[in-house]
């Protein structure tokens, strides 16, 4: 996975774990692209959360946000972050969160 990130341990912009994400491209990624970018444009063709694609592709969270940030910065994926209100995450955010989590 140090290969895969260049190194880095934190993604470039901040980017939280219930960050959803989707596919910016309805093709296939060609060659050009590693394997785990193609990976996850796949799984993105769902919205996902980025601890989903974490779980999925079973790489350390931290890997997972260094790759989708990177994909973003290129205009691979789009993210949503979760709006916060006074700084504190929104109640139902976390408890479907934690439905996803148990599910996996």
């Amino acid at each position: 996975m140090y290969a895969v990130t260049g190194g880095r341990t934190a993604p470039r912009t901040g980017l939280a774990m219930e960050a959803l994400v989707s596919s910016a491209t309805s093709a296939r990624l060609g060659m050009t692209y590693t394997r785990e970018y193609r990976a996850i444009s796949e799984l993105c063709r769902q919205v996902r959360s980025v601890a989903e694609i974490s779980a999925l592709l079973a790489v350390p969270l931290g890997v997972a946000r260094v790759l989708v940030a990177d994909m973003e910065a290129d205009g691979l994926v789009k993210v949503y972050q979760p709006q916060l209100e006074a700084g504190l995450p929104d109640r139902r955010l976390l408890e479907r969160v934690l439905s996803g989590l148990r599910r996996l």
